[in-house]
């Protein structure tokens, strides 16, 4: 029986991937430098990754000042992720399983500060009874660290909570610890492998949450 619902944050609940993937391709495109979906689609879902700023030097072969470019791409994100609404179904999932009675819980590869600050900015922070984020783990995302984590908090086995992700690298990390996973893929996410994804559906919208368990319980029943 499902007791839990687990989301991820960045690309999930809000649109926050691709402002950032195209602030970085704005710049890497002032340098000559093409930034592909394919070379971008490992540092989704995860902090453990190359950062941009010395992808690009390695691409120009010189060295470049890394506080000018972070800070050149911090203020296009800003603008880009400020145009951006909850996205379809998010408030909705959040208040049926409220009303069903299910506990809540967030597993985010990006800091506390960043998830916590955007919920509260978009009213949803009240929705949570756990969140993890990288400053409680030493490894994030493909790891399963985050949702083991986020597990424990909740007072939940793997087996009794559903996962909701739309990268990659949050689907392996949501199965390998366990759970079953619905992938949600956005705009940019879409593309790239989602095979490891118990479920793949288009939008929250597309399936409400009742349906969901339903479906969930349809194919755990003897």
């Amino acid at each position: 029986m499902i007791r839990a619902l687990i989301f991820d944050f960045d690309g999930l609940i809000l649109e926050t991937e691709g402002p950032i993937f195209r602030a970085w391709q704005e710049i890497f495109a002032s340098h000559g430098v093409d930034l592909t979906l394919e070379t971008w689609g490992a540092v989704i879902g995860t902090s453990d990754h190359t950062p941009p700023a010395v992808m690009l030097e390695q691409r120009l072969g010189k060295s470049l000042d890394h506080a000018s470019l972070n800070a050149q791409q911090k203020a296009r994100e800003s603008e880009l992720i400020a145009m951006q609404a909850v996205r379809p179904g998010v408030e909705q999932y959040l208040k049926d399983a409220r009303r069903l009675g299910l506990k809540i819980g967030l597993a985010s590869s990006s800091s506390c500060r960043w998830v916590v600050g955007h919920l509260e900015r978009l009213g949803l922070h009240a929705y949570f009874d756990v969140i993890c984020a990288r400053d409680d783990v030493r490894q994030t995302k493909p790891d399963p660290e985050l949702y083991v984590r986020a597990l424990q908090a909740l007072e939940v086995s793997g087996e009794e909570a559903i996962a909701i992700e739309d990268s990659p690298n949050g689907v392996l990390a949501a199965k390998r610890a366990g759970l079953y996973c619905v992938a949600v893929p956005n705009e940019l996410t879409q593309r790239l492998p989602l095979d490891h994804a118990d479920l793949r559906i288009q939008s929250l919208e597309a399936m409400p949450l009742e349906a969901l368990l339903a479906h969930f319980e349809r194919l755990h029943s003897p």
